[in-house]
């Protein structure tokens, strides 16, 4: 599956608009991370507790998408986005979506 932030792939010819896909999660922190984290913030610098959790549902957001970009028939996905919310305190919410496509090489 070709995934680009662009609205076109260079070297490739969309000639078919399937439309809107997207993938969704929600994570939570637990207790044990929340205190490795508030450790790490305290010597300054990279928190990686927070960095893991981030890029895990960013995975499964991004997963996500690209099996409903596959169910409708896709073979690409332009305009890929991500956007995260917080819900309440400490549950996330992470969208990835993009427009759903068929494209040729050309």
């Amino acid at each position: 599956m070709l995934i680009v932030t662009t609205n076109d792939a260079p070297g490739y010819r969309v000639v078919k608009t399937l439309g809107l896909v997207r993938g969704i999660t929600v994570r939570s922190r637990n207790a044990i991370s929340d205190m490795v984290g508030g450790l790490q913030s305290m010597l300054g610098g990279r928190v990686e507790t927070y960095v893991r959790l981030a890029e895990t549902s960013r995975a499964e957001a991004l997963q996500e998408m690209v099996e409903h970009a596959r169910a409708m028939g896709a073979n690409a996905v332009i305009g890929m986005r991500y956007e995260a919310n917080e819900i309440m305190e400490g549950v996330t919410e992470v969208l990835a979506y993009g427009t759903a496509v068929v494209v040729e090489e050309g």
